[in-house]
């Protein structure tokens, strides 16, 4: 098994082990991020009446149920069937609460992005590479991550200079067994370091330390941002081929969005290609998306927005931005570059964009907030269909 999977094995025992007991704890009458009386609470989170919230690792569902209490719309995830029992159990009919039994990651990819996301001390029991790859595209452009992570332990222990997980103990209540779990302890610094590399901003970075004084115990809580300009970046520094200058960006939108696949490369991008000989532009785009996404539209349904004109390096490169709003078909991975093809709300695009499918984005939709090199786009007198 992998570490994560040892970690949700030993948490299973522990939910197994509580639903045994039978212990039936009282509700939650202040908010704690670790340490139970210390500061800050829950009013860091702000208001959250009407936002839609992710709880990572929710455990028994006590926070997430608080903030349901409180007019927030709670998706409750975490990986232990037991632990979800357990939630479940407590919680099976709460307005404004989701509970979930899944891998977090996984969830976060399937999902529309958050309004906001928190997790109280449970993200330090996921890998941080393969969890922040999809955390920043799980909020909302301009929305915040709070977290609550062990700083030092019991014993006294600091945080790693190092991104590698180490072993603590988790110790089964009312027992004396204790569990070895792997976690990444990290400094600030580290942290601050995998949030940007990630596309997050970190805001503040809070001590949460025990009152008492032979307690060494103690966590930060990490406030971090989604930028609220989606971000873009080119594939490679290489310019493309002359043969390859002209080409379509396809922007099928529909009820649930804009259709956007993650590159190899990591960037996400419309569907589109180049222009064969012979071909119109409505030709190419229909080609194009059959060919990649397995989608299929008529050449009659593209409306054809404009001309964009952009240079890289001694190359002239032309993007015809098209839109389709009519298609049958689901999309599917036709091509090895291109995978994870789903639809994204507006108001949620993930990031980073590739620069040609920003800029097609752009030109459909000024207002959109997409950051990109500058384009002259040159716009077709043709009726607006999207």
């Amino acid at each position: 098994m992998t570490t994560e999977q040892d970690t949700v094995a030993t948490w299973n025992t522990y939910g197994k082990h509580q639903l045994a007991r039978g212990l039936d704890l009282p509700e939650l009458d202040r908010w704690d991020w670790g340490i139970p009386g210390t500061d800050p609470a829950i009013e860091v989170l702000g208001a959250v009446a009407g936002l839609r919230v992710l709880d990572l690792g929710s455990g028994l569902g006590r926070h997430a149920a608080h903030l349901a209490a409180r007019g927030a719309d709670v998706t409750a995830v975490d990986a232990s069937p037991a632990q979800h029992q357990r939630a479940a159990s407590r919680y099976p009919d709460t307005p404004g609460l989701r509970l979930v039994c899944a891998d977090a990651v996984a969830h976060l990819r399937d999902s529309d992005p958050y309004d906001l996301i928190y997790s109280a001390c449970s993200m330090p029991f996921l890998d941080p590479g393969r969890l922040l790859p999809v955390l920043a595209n799980g909020l909302k452009p301009g929305s915040q991550l709070l977290f609550s992570a062990l700083h030092t332990n019991s014993g006294g222990i600091g945080p790693s200079n190092e991104v590698t997980p180490r072993s603590e103990i988790l110790r089964l209540p009312g027992t004396t067994d204790d569990h070895p779990v792997d976690m990444w302890v990290l400094t600030p610094q580290l942290w601050e370091d995998l949030l940007v590399q990630h596309g997050l901003t970190m805001e503040a970075v809070t001590a949460i330390d025990s009152d008492q004084p032979h307690n060494h115990v103690s966590y930060r809580l990490y406030t971090a941002r989604r930028p609220s300009r989606v971000p873009s970046r080119p594939r490679t520094s290489a310019p493309p081929p002359p043969h390859a200058a002209v080409g379509v960006g396809i922007i099928v939108y529909g009820p649930d969005g804009v259709l956007l696949g993650q590159h190899q490369r990591r960037t996400w991008e419309l569907a589109g290609g180049s222009i064969e000989p012979g071909e119109t532009f409505a030709q190419a785009a229909v080609r194009e998306l059959r060919e990649e996404a397995g989608i299929v539209a008529d050449p009659d349904d593209v409306q054809v927005l404009g001309t964009l004109l952009d240079r890289v390096g001694d190359v002239v490169r032309v993007t015809v931005p098209v839109v389709i709003t009519r298609w049958t078909g689901v999309p599917q991975q036709h091509e090895e570059a291109i995978g994870a093809w789903r639809f994204w709300p507006l108001d949620g695009l993930p990031g980073p964009l590739f620069v040609p499918s920003a800029q097609c984005l752009a030109a459909w939709k000024p207002e959109l907030p997409l950051d990109h090199p500058s384009a002259h786009f040159q716009r077709y007198e043709t009726p607006d269909r999207a």
